[in-house]
């Protein structure tokens, strides 16, 4: 319960979902669990409702999906759960940046790869100040 009250760093606060109750509608929920958000009046300054995102855990902006992006920033009119974007063949699915994480990426020679960095070849010539 505390952690509800003073965790803001692992999802919502109690104040925070108290304001989303009485201020927002709930618009979608992606594969990841984010909570999408419409302003039930037109609370932003340029006149339009105003849309945001509840992250499901820790809030990183890169665990929000293209089409939900397209529609946070009022590139897509309409929702994703309405009219979904159409896929391509060569499109791959989407996935976070695993930077950071234990899925992230590591180059052969990476002090946090596993193996042995390969041997130097040679043709690497040092510069010399003149």
């Amino acid at each position: 319960m505390l952690g509800k009250i003073f965790g803001w760093w692992d999802g919502a606060t109690i104040g925070t979902l108290f304001t989303i109750a009485k201020r927002g509608q709930l618009v979608g929920t992606d594969e990841f669990g984010n909570r999408y958000y419409l302003s039930r009046d037109n609370t932003s300054y340029d006149g339009r409702r105003r849309r945001w995102v509840v992250y499901n855990g820790y809030a990183d902006g890169s665990k929000v999906p293209p089409e939900w992006h397209g529609w946070l920033h009022y590139t897509i009119d309409e929702p994703p759960t309405e009219r979904p974007l159409p896929r391509k063949a060569w499109e791959k699915d989407y996935l976070p940046n695993l930077t950071g994480t234990p899925m992230a990426w590591r180059p052969k020679g990476s002090l946090a790869a596993e193996g042995v960095r390969p041997a130097a070849t040679g043709d690497y010539e040092a510069w010399k100040p003149e």
